[in-house]
């Protein structure tokens, strides 16, 4: 299988809930799913989504 990646970095003012949120609209949405999560000191995210790559296009990211 053959996946797209988008990285995506979370500010440290994005608490748990609302980052698991924006990731739950977007794999529902989307057809994104989580592939890593890299949780820095400085308290930022950075989001690793993945998904399988289609014949037809799919919608992007929203921010």
């Amino acid at each position: 299988m053959e996946y797209e990646y988008a990285p995506l970095r979370l500010p440290s003012n994005v608490d748990r809930l609302t980052a698991a949120a924006q990731l739950a609209i977007q794999a529902e949405f989307s057809g994104w799913e989580l592939a890593r999560v890299q949780l820095f000191a400085d308290g930022t995210r950075k989001v690793m989504l993945r998904r399988r790559l289609a014949a037809a296009p799919q919608p992007g990211l929203s921010y």
